[in-house]
């Protein structure tokens, strides 16, 4: 395993600055996933780490070693890119096995390699196709089996989802989890600006904002206790309601941050009332859009089916205890 450390790492373009100044610890046999909006820098950290991009300033090492000079292919690490980067012309097999070919591996160690990788992954019956002959997830496999077979001590996956399908994607990311939890002596890295694959894979998330670190923790302490509005926007599905004004005023903050199923609706009383502007179905949970003269209506979760007709005014209640305030810089406020 390995322990991946970044201290204050920079990276510039000419004038431009892309990372500026992360410090992160990437503990040995963690599934680190770094995630943020487009241009926030992720894929660029990633890379940094790989050593396809050169750092401008501060350190990386690995395992207390300073790796910056060290070359890509002595870092032990493998990436799995989000466009697959197989060869055509080449079987599953060959595909697989070309970096052992490349390091004179033995054919006994070869055909072994590229059997237990391809067994893990459930595409062993698939060794004498071209990557034309397979589908997205079956295609996305095999360049994993690709990293796999070359036993690094890294795992960096840059997005590897983003071509699927829906249906796809879930079993594809299943298929990943489990990597991770048979193959425990690996630290893996995982970008992705899908927010519900970084809560569903990672040990600990790292958020990004403008090539800099906003916030490091498990999926539920980004969840429950975001540091700052723009992790309350950005880590959820729905993503947290931010309200201000005089709702936020009335809680001594300028945003009053508040999750859809922590919201109740009462049959009077309620501490905001509203009109249902628009609902959403999804079989075990019902979503009702209430607009309460806020920027945006807000977003209440209620389990099962409602009864509740749009242009229906309701009474709302937050629980108190699941209230976040924030200052006007956007910070949690203890």
């Amino acid at each position: 395993m390995t322990q991946i450390q970044l201290k204050n790492v920079r990276k510039k373009y000419g004038a431009h600055d892309v990372i500026k100044g992360v410090d992160l610890d990437i503990r040995a046999g963690e599934f680190m996933v770094f995630v943020g909006p487009s241009g926030c820098g992720k894929s660029t950290l990633l890379r940094l780490i790989s050593g396809l991009e050169e750092i401008t300033d501060g350190t990386l090492e690995f395992d207390g070693a300073r790796v910056n000079e060290v070359i890509p292919s002595q870092r032990g690490v493998a990436m799995v890119f989000q466009s697959y980067a197989l060869y055509p012309h080449m079987s599953v097999f060959d595909n697989m096995a070309f970096g052992l070919k490349l390091a004179k591996s033995s054919k006994d160690e070869m055909h072994a390699r590229v059997r237990a990788a391809a067994e893990m992954l459930q595409i062993d019956h698939l060794l004498d196709r071209k990557p034309k002959q397979l589908s997205g997830g079956q295609r996305q496999r095999v360049a994993i089996g690709r990293a796999i077979v070359r036993d690094p001590k890294v795992f960096l996956f840059d997005e590897p989802l983003s071509n699927l399908d829906a249906a796809l994607r879930v079993a594809t990311r299943l298929e990943i989890a489990k990597l991770h939890h048979e193959m425990t002596d690996v630290t893996m890295v995982y970008v992705t600006h899908d927010q519900v694959e970084a809560m569903t894979l990672a040990d600990r998330i790292c958020v990004l904002r403008d090539g800099m670190v906003e916030q490091v923790g498990t999926p539920e302490e980004l969840y429950d206790a975001p540091n700052s509005t723009f992790v309350a926007g950005f880590i959820g599905s729905p993503k947290m309601n931010l309200l201000a004004g005089d709702i936020a005023a009335a809680h001594d903050c300028a945003t009053l941050g508040i999750r859809a199923e922590h919201i109740d609706i009462t049959k009077a009383d309620g501490l905001w009332a509203g009109k249902v502007i628009h609902t959403e179905n999804l079989g075990s949970d019902h979503y009702l859009f209430v607009e309460i003269g806020t920027a945006e209506p807000l977003v209440v979760r209620q389990p099962g089916k409602q009864q509740i007709a749009l242009g229906q005014t309701i009474n709302l209640t937050p629980q108190a205890a699941m209230i976040h305030r924030f200052d006007t810089g956007g910070r949690a406020i203890l």
